[in-house]
């Protein structure tokens, strides 16, 4: 990231269901421009880590969406966001192309608002495709963001699971007891 101040990112804005895109306005915030690029659409049989956060069975299917955010044009992030099949097959989750006002937006249009979140973070060395992606030094740590969007009697609607270049980049969480 070109700008050498820390990179504090909230993920309020991500999954408010407002429309809109707020890696855009997060860039925006910290001096620069975000764009993102759709590397594809597919159904998949879901991984057990992605088939635990949306409480599906391994295997089972589920549509993912793969993306690459980038900050002045380079790359920062990588993002796979998943949807079960029940909800994304037929729509606009499963096309190949981007959503406009958001993907957090169009569930809430199909009767599954945003209610609750849940994240977890770590962090690793970025694998050598995660190098070559993130155009990343070797050695070189990324932080994992893996966040579950839960709907009403708390049924997970979407999982994410985000790649991102960890010097600078700080998570901020604000909660209200």
């Amino acid at each position: 990231m070109a700008d050498t101040r820390p990179w504090t990112s909230v993920s309020m804005p991500y999954v408010s269901g407002h429309r809109g895109d707020p890696w855009v306005a997060e860039a925006a915030e910290h001096g620069g421009s975000g764009t993102q690029k759709l590397l594809g659409v597919d159904e998949v049989a879901a991984p057990a880590m992605v088939a635990d956060m949306l409480g599906v069975e391994p295997g089972e299917p589920v549509i993912v969406r793969h993306r690459v955010m980038f900050f002045d044009d380079h790359p920062v992030e990588l993002t796979d966001s998943y949807y079960p099949v029940a909800i994304a097959r037929g729509t606009k989750l499963a096309e190949p192309r981007k959503i406009r006002g958001g993907a957090v937006a169009l569930l809430a249009d199909l009767g599954h608002p945003p209610r609750r979140l849940r994240e977890d973070v770590s962090a690793r060395l970025a694998t050598p495709d995660e190098q070559a992606a993130l155009r990343l030094d070797a050695p070189a740590c990324v932080l994992l963001l893996a966040r579950v969007l839960l709907t009403d009697e708390d049924r997970p609607v979407e999982a994410s699971v985000m790649t991102m270049i960890a010097d600078g980049r700080r998570l901020r969480y604000e909660l209200t007891p």
